[in-house]
């Protein structure tokens, strides 16, 4: 039988444990890539953790005596830019300590990237489908937090995909 017989059939003759240097290569690239998605996600959790306080600091937070707890009634900005409530700046918060505390594992980290993605890309179609003045926009978001959690989406969903190469390298899960 061929090496690639053997490798199809799973048979005893072919070890990727025990192969040539390329299943060694490609652990050290999924380590490396480990590595890197860990890395993204406690950048992306300590930049929502540095969002969300900055969401309660008057001066980076532009009409900060209107801020409100929910709605489209504060008109409260961060940077004069993004709406921003209580509630809004109480997610950002927990999404921070989220993917802080999700960084631990290259496997949970490319999860939170992820889904965290997604979780953005969702809030994306729903702000587009909002009337911003209307009760449905209790987050509350803009015209600039939508294109911003499309951006959002986009970058997490992309950094996400580095952890998937930590997770299918040939042998047992690699961790940084």
């Amino acid at each position: 039988m061929s090496e690639r017989e053997d490798r199809l059939k799973g048979t005893e003759a072919f070890r990727p444990e025990s192969s040539s240097g390329d299943n060694q290569h490609a652990r050290s690239v999924a380590r490396t890539q480990a590595h890197w998605v860990r890395l993204a996600a406690t950048a992306v959790g300590a930049v929502f953790l540095l969002v969300g306080i900055a969401g309660f600091i008057p001066g980076i937070t532009t009409n900060y005596d209107d801020l409100s707890f929910a709605g489209h009634m504060s008109s409260a900005e961060l940077l004069g830019v993004f709406q921003v409530s209580i509630l809004h700046n109480i997610v950002h918060l927990l999404f921070g300590v989220a993917g802080l505390a999700l960084a631990r594992t290259a496997r949970t980290a490319t999860h939170y990237l992820v889904w965290g993605g997604v979780i953005y890309l969702v809030l994306w179609f729903y702000g587009l489908a909002i009337g911003h003045d209307s009760s449905a926009n209790f987050v509350p978001v803009n015209d600039a937090d939508n294109w911003l959690h499309l951006g959002l989406a986009l970058g997490m969903i992309g950094l996400g995909l580095i952890g998937r190469r930590s997770q299918i390298a040939p042998g047992e899960p690699v961790e940084a």
